[in-house]
């Protein structure tokens, strides 16, 4: 990836996950870019400390962070939603039947499209968006949704301390809508 044209003096929801990140020892990401996740991969890229590793797969882009928390203690990788998120799900068990903290980052729908009753694209056809979290609740220890800004930061922390302290697998998916948007609580 080439070096982000976000300025990292801006303090988005991007930035703030991923100096999170940073601060527990993460240094690459994993990833597969998705329509979901595009803002949020450009949001990310802005925190000079992190590289994002673009992997052939959604499978691999899971294995590779289970094997970063092996190596490092804590991994992450980032997907885009149901489509990225139920290929991932393999390696995310994986990583929790061996204990192993990997933060496994969902680019989600649009925060104003919960509650419409519209089927949406990498969908399984169904209008209830909440299927691929209720997936994830068997193969990892927190699960959050970002779908407002006011949250945010309570629901990232929340999601990464209960990865390192439980060393566990956790699911954050993060509406697409909110990925560049600065909020107070971000500086």
């Amino acid at each position: 990836y080439a070096v982000s044209c976000i300025k990292s003096s801006s303090s988005s929801l991007g930035l703030h996950l991923a100096r999170r990140l940073v601060e527990v020892g993460i240094n690459d990401v994993f990833t597969v870019p998705g329509d979901f996740n595009l803002v949020l991969l450009d949001h990310l890229l802005s925190e000079g400390s992190l590289k994002l590793v673009g992997c052939c797969n959604e499978l691999n882009v899971g294995y590779a962070a289970d094997g970063y928390a092996r190596a490092r203690g804590v991994g992450a990788c980032v997907v885009t939603f149901t489509v990225g998120g139920l290929s991932v799900i393999n390696a995310i068990a994986g990583a929790y039947s061996e204990n192993l903290p990997v933060i496994c980052i969902v680019g989600g729908p649009n925060s104003n499209d919960y509650g419409t009753n519209r089927i949406l694209h990498h969908t399984i056809g169904l209008p209830d968006f909440s299927q691929e979290l209720r997936c994830f609740q068997q193969v990892t220890c927190c699960q959050v949704m970002i779908e407002d800004l006011d949250t945010a930061h309570e629901l990232i922390d929340k999601a990464i301390s209960t990865a390192v302290r439980e060393r566990k697998p956790v699911y954050v998916s993060v509406s697409c809508n909110l990925a560049g948007l600065p909020h107070p609580n971000f500086s």
